[in-house]
């Protein structure tokens, strides 16, 4: 075993007698797992590269799970010695515990919204006759009775037509892999066979009569890591056994699609089918389903943009698309000739992107202005009606129903507002508060302001930064600098309660949006893709410089943060910049670039990444900063964290495991270098609020312990009841 030990003073803090604070020496002993090596290389290009942790690749091998044993052994062995953390886990708790209620919506005679009562491990699904009084409504479906530790979580829920009968999917330990379940909603009786081995899959009803949903066959070898890139599309009419479901698009070994959906309109006139190679551009078909025998017609059949039908008037054709407008714009065009030399602008594109959504007769027209919200509302003739009126400066989201609504529910939130529901009177453009959390905190102690800082190759980057008011900005401040940068993904001010406990704590809280997002369009995620992924890191890196440069902290205090795409982002910041941060925390990162697309759907993320096969350039440039491969012997690397779940099926766990086992075998000094696998767990959704909750403690434990505090920067009583 390699062993880390830190000697170092712990105060304890006499309350009682007026004694001062006395010291003891405390040691800790981390006792590294012998990690071994083999001799397994692969060579690209003519470079021949190692790969001595290959064997932590099999999830299903007696070593592998021994050593994830041997891993948490030693993680928790440093972790319950940390003074506070049982304090930080009661806090979050306590902040935890309000009721949280989700928007109503409307299916059939009833009216449905998510409830979680304050701790309970899954959100519940209420409803009441609508029209009645809220108060009366009842538990329709808890996911809480699917299992005792809350492990087997409520995916996705669609509706029939009539609102009579519900098919809703289930994952098991946080899996990709679901189940879907038909219901009946009067009776709430299970009333088919459950359909298995569903993967990346929406549920779209035709009528009453069915639903289309996707899925891949099942991969030979582990299903939580063999490679899955052949999407399909079924229809499952009800009352038949999933071995009769129709296959409507896909499977085709001559042209892959890594993603396929099926959609069908509201008025259940046509089905539309998307099929995608990547994460990003899509194809587009559409097939009238009131003729029989129709074929499916091509409204784009390439994948240089995103593009897709919100709505349609009879055979009018309502388009989403970023063909020729990075920002994204609305178009028309009729369904007997859809293809693009055909639209005709219905909202243009703008200055800021668009994501728009329908409701109630009309558009609502959402832009990100600098990552805030502001949203038009739009006839059926592209005449802008209003600009909808919002609660403040922060992300609102939810403007949807349908068509004959007369009114929807709205939420909107910030880093310092927890998420309230408004209720809009769609004619008449009022809002009116309808839900408001009862919660422990109070937004007007603190403040959260919005800098541009400047990047390294000139490029003017927005982030927002809070924290308490009155922060003096001395450099010592418990900071988290918390990124994502990639995919198309924006991050918009949202309230998080383990942010509050951060906060409370005195830390700051940073997230820049980063090139590779979708803050700024087509043109900004583009950024940071492929031969310009390093934009990413190096705005990253300013985005630190920025916090230490202007006193709100240092080196010292600075936690970098990420998940997924961000846990890479994490990794490779910090083994270009181990100086740069104290700590280190990525989460369920992509952290082999070399490898990637070989685990489960991973080669569809090729549109940012591009892959070690596609050329000798592409290779040696992600071989450059893939964070597996630039672990160095002899350098200081930050306290490091990472986290993963061993039913990760979309980043594979073992990204994690050899990126902690290089940093285990070259790791210099006294920094701990540990690695925390949550178990029955996967790429985070549907996590149980128990299991959360102690993970945020671990990291906030673990952040400010290794940043030397020796007790909470807040007073201790203050987290009693």
């Amino acid at each position: 075993m390699k062993k880390l030990v830190i000697s170092f003073l712990t105060v304890i803090i006499i309350m009682s007698c007026k004694e001062e604070a006395k010291q003891i020496e405390r040691n800790i002993v981390v006792d590294y797992p012998n990690t071994a090596k083999v001799d397994t290389v692969t060579n690209y290009f003519g470079t021949e590269v190692k790969d001595p942790f290959r064997w932590l690749e099999d999830d299903r091998s007696p070593e592998t799970e021994a050593w994830v044993k041997a891993q948490n052994k030693a993680t928790y062995g440093y972790l319950d010695s940390i003074p506070y953390r049982d304090q930080l886990k009661k806090r979050l708790e306590k902040l935890w515990n309000y009721e949280k209620i989700g928007s109503p919506f409307k299916e059939g005679d009833y009216t449905y919204f998510y409830k979680n009562d304050g701790l309970q491990n899954q959100y519940v699904i209420y409803r009441y006759k609508t029209g009645e009084d809220p108060k009366t409504a009842t538990v329709f479906l808890d996911p809480n009775t699917f299992k005792e530790d809350g492990t087997i979580s409520l995916g996705g829920v669609s509706f029939s037509k009539d609102g009579k009968t519900l098919a809703y999917s289930i994952s098991e330990g946080g899996s990709d892999w679901r189940k879907i379940l038909v219901m009946n909603t009067e009776t709430k009786e299970i009333i088919e066979d459950t359909l298995v081995d569903i993967k990346f899959s929406g549920m779209s009803w035709y009528k009453n009569e069915g639903f289309y949903y996707s899925s891949y066959e099942k991969p030979k070898g582990s299903e939580l890591s063999a490679k899955t890139d052949q999407h399909r599309v079924f229809y499952h009419k009800l009352g038949t056994p999933q071995e009769e479901d129709q296959l409507i698009f896909g499977g085709t070994p001559d042209e892959k699609h890594r993603y396929i959906y099926g959609t069908v309109t509201e008025d259940n006139r046509y089905l539309l089918i998307s099929p995608r190679v990547s994460t990003s551009g899509n194809k587009l078909y559409i097939k009238d389903l009131t003729q029989p025998n129709s074929k499916l017609v091509e409204i784009i059949g390439h994948t240089d943009s995103d593009t897709y039908v919100i709505e349609n008037e009879g055979s009018k054709l309502f388009i989403v698309t970023n063909l020729n407008a990075p920002n994204q714009k609305i178009v028309t065009v009729d369904a007997s000739n859809p293809t693009p030399d055909n639209w005709v602008d219905f909202i243009p594109e703008t200055k800021n992107v668009l994501s728009p959504s329908t409701g109630g007769g009309y558009f609502f027209a959402e832009y990100m202005v600098d990552a805030v919200s502001k949203v038009f509302q739009y006839d059926y003739n592209g005449k802008q009606v209003r600009e909808v009126t919002l609660p403040g400066v922060g992300s609102a989201g939810g403007f949807g129903a349908k068509k004959e609504d007369k009114e929807l529910y709205y939420s909107f939130t910030n880093y310092v507002t927890p998420r309230s529901i408004y209720k809009y009177n769609i004619e008449k453009g009022t809002s009116e508060l309808y839900r408001k959390p009862d919660i422990d905190f109070n937004p007007e102690d603190y403040e959260s302001n919005q800098v541009f800082y400047t990047s390294k190759d000139g490029t003017k980057v927005p982030m927002i930064i809070t924290h308490k008011k009155g922060l003096e900005l001395n450099g010592k401040n418990p900071t988290i600098l918390y990124g994502y940068g990639g995919f198309n993904i924006s991050l918009t001010p949202s309230f998080s309660i383990a942010n509050a406990v951060w906060m409370e704590q005195g830390g700051i809280y940073a997230v820049p949006n980063l090139r590779g997002g979708g803050e700024y369009g087509k043109a900004w995620h583009d950024a940071g893709t492929q031969l310009k992924k390093q934009n990413v890191f190096d705005d990253f890196i300013a985005a630190a410089e920025y916090l230490i440069e202007n006193k709100y902290t240092s080196s010292d205090y600075l936690a970098i943060r990420g998940g997924s795409n961000g846990g890479l982002l994490v990794g490779a910041t910090m083994t270009q910049r181990p100086d740069l941060m104290k700590v280190a925390l990525p989460a369920v990162g992509v952290l082999d670039m070399l490898r990637y697309h070989t685990f489960t759907a991973g080669a569809g993320w090729a549109y940012d990444y591009g892959t070690a096969d596609d050329s000798k350039e592409m290779f040696e440039y992600l071989k450059g900063y893939s964070p597996v491969h630039n672990v160095k012997e002899g350098v200081q690397y930050p306290a490091t964290m990472v986290t993963t779940g061993d039913h990760d099926d979309r980043v594979v766990p073992a990204h994690s495991f050899k990126f902690a086992a290089e940093l285990q075998a070259k790791q210099t000094g006294n920094n701990p270098t540990i690695i925390r696998i949550e178990t029955d767990a996967g790429h985070g959704a549907g996590t149980p609020v128990s299991k959360t909750i102690e993970q945020y403690a671990d990291i906030y434990g673990f952040t400010l312990f290794n940043m030397g505090f020796d007790v909470l920067p807040t007073k201790i009583e203050d987290f009693k009841d």
